[in-house]
């Protein structure tokens, strides 16, 4: 379920193990951390799994989100999700990798206000290159006051430091963490 203007509907989740959505719980808890700074935002949702947290992004007014999210069942399930909502603009899928969205958000200088990641956990290496990316080009990417938040397993953190990307805060909820970081220059 999600809140803001489309609460208490439910979402889909894509079939099969290989996507692992955030939890309600979870989300209200992003949600309520990230507060007034999602209205009127831009939100980038990387790997994306049933598009919850961009949806709720958008319920909660942002004015733009980007999801990217490769698994062919996963795309299915965001766009069913955004049509049974009647959601038909405000949003970008990219459906062929993360990678390709965060370039187009480099190469077109989209600046967004929060950027979301949540890779599938036992990827470690998504998270360090991901996070190493947009350290590097935070300039093309990210507006002043950018907040980035990873989700990840509780019992593997994330570094406390991405070159530019310094941790602000962690929360911990049952499996789950979620790091929020913000560029330190």
């Amino acid at each position: 379920m999600i809140a803001g203007e489309f609460r208490s509907r439910l979402l889909q989740a894509p079939r099969g193990v290989t996507t692992r959505p955030t939890s309600d719980r979870l989300r209200e808890t992003l949600f309520s951390v990230l507060g007034p700074l999602v209205e009127g935002s831009r939100f980038v949702d990387l790997y994306a799994g049933s598009g919850a947290v961009g949806i709720e992004a958008i319920s909660r007014g942002a004015d733009f989100v980007w999801f990217a999210e490769s698994a062919r069942t996963a795309v299915a399930t965001i766009r069913a999700n955004l049509s049974a909502l009647k959601i038909a603009g405000g949003f970008a899928l990219e459906d062929r990798s993360v990678g390709k969205l965060l370039q187009a958000l480099v190469d077109k200088e989209r600046a967004a206000e929060i950027l979301f990641l949540d890779p599938p956990y036992e990827e470690a290496a998504e998270y360090e290159s991901t996070l190493k990316f947009i350290a590097r080009n935070h300039a093309a990417m990210l507006a002043d006051g950018a907040v980035i938040v990873a989700e990840h397993a509780r019992k593997k953190p994330l570094e406390a430091r991405y070159s530019v990307l310094e941790r602000t805060r962690v929360l911990e909820q049952g499996d789950a963490s979620l790091s929020f970081y913000r560029v330190s220059l």
